[in-house]
């Protein structure tokens, strides 16, 4: 007598997610696109910021760059809220900020916050808000009768909520999740009308993927015994899944569904492939409770072909790799070790798992976890261990529990576990009548017309299937010739390529000789140029040495001058003789000076005017021993003066310092002199001599003066083009005004390039 069509009934995996399916890939991309190009901080960027944070926080896998990217843009989308004073923005940004909370891990701060949310929603009468908001708050309960009662109670509050603010697509999503809860309390019925709800919901907006209503419609169906429409809804399910092309986590669970209506139809190899499929999804998302769950019913189904050894391989491996989290996989589990035990006479290993099974049932712990598992692993072992007449008690209980969910599988096994306890006890009359209602009820499940719908309903889809096979294999056979005439144009338009390529290798060769020609004439060219170039460089070189050679003789025969007026002036007695000779070789001594200098320096072109002055200076105070009594104040600019106005300017200076010293401090009266050469425009400069002396006579006529020092420098500022000015006040002051020569530099520069 077998017993695993009664055993596995509870064995369902139903997976429902708590939020809607991420957005694909591309849909985000779009968002980002519609993000990126949203310069203005308005409503619709507001909305932008909390789709993207909603999808980075809901993504598969849990990332703390997610969480913390998902606060920034909630964050985001708050503050341009609150700059346009847009409300449901703000309401939106709490229940998200809410969730992202709770992913962090601070469940009571989270709940605090969607508290928070509901009130504001509710203020500001969003009604769509606030059933977010229930159905939020509807996920801090668990499945346990109490918490799936609170669930449901938030979830029931959101549903007309959702209606008066005409979310269609949301209303839906609420429905189908109630009817899961209403599924998980044992009320079918209320689950079947909530779904047909959901169903006709989605289908008035448009929306397409009812492969997970469809997936829980099966399991309802599956419960109540209906096995032809499980069967048809998770074929349903399937159907649209390949046509949305869903590749989620949701497949699984569609999978594991169909594999549980083939397992009632007792199509075993059916079955095994669906349950396979599902496990390998369940893996690839490494979903521990899922892979739980899927390997337990693949141990069942081992466990109905009698392979007793691989249904224990099965569920250790389960044990030890993926345990069960939830107290009614951890029931399961425990049940499967005890029936697999027993039945393989293994009461050694089996009696703990039977005491543990026990003690649940007789301290009713966990009472609205799994009483029928409970019941059947303590018959199961009883009637395995010879123990027949103690399994009353618990028949008759499993009896009561079974007309409760009118399950026909189960009273029929139930009928065949009588039977079996009733032959061990000697008990042949009620045995017969059991053995009758056993075959009754398994003829009422499995009769002709049932398998014959079975048939029809397989046929159907198999049929639907082909007609797509046919529809693929006509769109590949397009596509193939598409191909072949696609092949064709390339293989003409690369035998053309090949052509232009040899045309254009060809010319690029024709281009490379012509090329060639041209480089070695232009370096012949070069060789020319190169060689004017070491030419040039070498009568720049001579043409420098011949400049500082100039200089130097122009210095030499100036100081030989200097030296024969010296020794001329051992030979005079006259006094202003003397004076006369003595100017004179100052004079030439400030000319000197300036030719030392371009002697001397790299620069051939210009003199610093500033350390010439200087020099001089030098030179004044030596000659005439005036330290103790002239104090020179030099206030000079780097200024760099050709040798054409470097020499007026400098016999100026001579002369205005030597007339200085000479006249304007009589006797032993000290004083200052100042000398200043500054840059009073763009390539203007400005000469000022003055002292506090004793100054010109009240009577002095520049015009009709005769002295010498006076018209020479006259004569020297108009050869500078500037002007000269005396100040008689205080002292006196001489200005002198000129523009800077620039042409020679201009000429000097081009010269470089060159």
């Amino acid at each position: 007598m077998k017993y695993f069509g009664f055993l596995y009934v509870g064995i369902l995996l139903c997976i429902s997610s708590n939020y809607a399916q991420a957005q694909s890939k591309e849909e985000v991309k779009i968002l980002r696109n519609k993000l990126a190009k949203s310069n203005k901080n308005n409503i619709q960027k507001a909305e932008l910021l909390l789709d993207v944070s909603r999808i980075i926080l809901f993504k598969q896998g849990e990332f703390k760059a997610d969480i913390d990217s998902a606060t920034a843009l909630n964050n985001q989308s708050r503050v341009i809220s609150k700059n346009l004073d847009y409300k449901l923005g703000i309401g939106k940004s709490l229940l998200l900020e809410s969730q992202i909370t709770k992913e962090k891990g601070d469940r009571k701060k989270s709940l605090n916050i969607a508290k928070n949310a509901l009130a504001y929603a509710k203020k500001n009468n969003f009604p769509v808000l606030q059933a977010d908001t229930y159905a939020e708050l509807g996920h801090y309960f668990g499945n346990e009768k109490e918490e799936l009662l609170q669930k449901i109670k938030y979830y029931e509050l959101a549903v007309p909520l959702y209606q008066k603010g005409k979310a269609l697509k949301k209303e839906g999503d609420a429905l189908k999740e109630l009817g899961d809860f209403y599924e998980v309390m044992g009320d079918t019925k209320k689950a079947l009308e909530l779904f047909e709800k959901a169903v006709a919901i989605y289908k008035s907006v448009g929306y397409k993927q009812l492969q997970g209503v469809y997936t829980l419609m099966s399991g309802n169906y599956r419960t109540m015994g209906n096995f032809q429409l499980a069967l048809q809804y998770a074929l349903m399910a399937e159907n649209i899944a390949e046509e949305v092309n869903d590749q989620s986590f949701q497949l699984s669970t569609i999978y594991n569904h169909l594999a549980l209506a083939y397992y009632d139809l007792k199509k075993n190899d059916l079955a095994l492939s669906y349950f396979e499929k599902s496990l390998n999804i369940a893996l690839k998302y490494k979903n521990v409770d899922a892979v739980n769950t899927i390997s337990t019913n693949l141990a069942s189904l081992n466990y109905r072909k009698k392979n007793f050894r691989e249904t224990l391989r099965i569920i250790k491996m389960t044990a030890k790799d993926y345990p069960p989290t939830d107290s009614a996989s951890k029931l399961r589990q425990t049940f499967m070790f005890l029936v697999s035990y027993s039945m393989l006479k293994d009461f050694e290993n089996a009696k703990p798992y039977y005491e543990k099974m026990l003690k649940h049932y007789r301290n009713n712990l966990e009472a609205d976890v799994g009483l029928d598992y409970k019941l059947m692993g303590i018959i199961i072992y009883l009637q395995q261990s010879g123990q027949a007449e103690k399994t009353y008690p618990f028949l008759d209980e499993l009896k009561e529990y079974s007309k409760k969910t009118n399950n026909i599988i189960r009273l029929s096994e139930l009928e065949g576990m009588y039977f079996k306890s009733d032959s061990a006890c000697k008990k042949y009359l009620p045995a017969i009548e059991h053995i009758k209602q056993y075959k009754i009820l398994s003829d009422s499940v499995f009769n002709l017309d049932r398998a014959r719908q079975f048939s029809d309903l397989q046929l159907k889809f198999e049929t639907e299937k082909k007609d797509k096979n046919i529809k693929l294999l006509t769109q590949q056979g397009k596509l193939q010739e598409t191909k072949i005439y696609n092949d064709m144009i390339i293989r003409y338009v690369f035998i053309g390529s090949l052509v232009v390529l040899a045309l254009f290798l060809a010319l690029i060769y024709n281009r490379y000789r012509l090329k060639q020609r041209s480089n070695k004439r232009l370096e012949s060219q070069q060789e020319e140029i190169n060689q004017q170039n070491e030419l040039l460089k070498k009568l720049l070189t001579e043409k420098e040495w011949l400049l500082k050679e100039i200089h130097h003789r122009v210095k030499n025969n100036l100081q030989i001058v200097i030296s024969l007026l010296n020794t001329q002036s051992a030979y005079l007695d006259n006094e202003d003789a003397l004076m006369a000779i003595q100017n004179s070789q100052h004079r030439m001594h400030a000319m000197s000076l300036i030719h030392q200098k371009l002697y001397q320096s790299d620069n051939l072109a210009s003199i610093d005017m500033s350390w010439y002055i200087y020099e001089l200076i030098n030179y004044m105070k030596e000659c005439f021993g005036t330290e103790k009594k002239i104090n020179f104040l030099l206030e000079t600019e780097k200024v760099f003066l050709d040798v054409a106005q470097a020499v007026p300017l400098g016999l100026i200076i001579n002369e205005a310092i030597n007339n200085t010293i000479k006249y304007a401090f009589p006797s032993d009266r000290k004083g200052n002199v100042i000398v200043s050469l500054k840059n009073i425009g763009e390539n203007t400069y400005k000469l000022l001599i003055s002292d506090n002396g004793i100054g010109l006579p009240n009577n002095f006529n520049i015009e009709e003066t005769e002295s010498l020092g006076m018209n020479l420098m006259r004569g020297l500022s108009d050869q500078l083009d500037g002007t000269f000015n005396l100040n008689n006040e205080n002292g006196l002051k001489i200005e002198i005004t000129f523009t800077k020569n620039i042409e020679f530099e201009e000429s000097s520069e081009n010269s470089k390039t060159i």
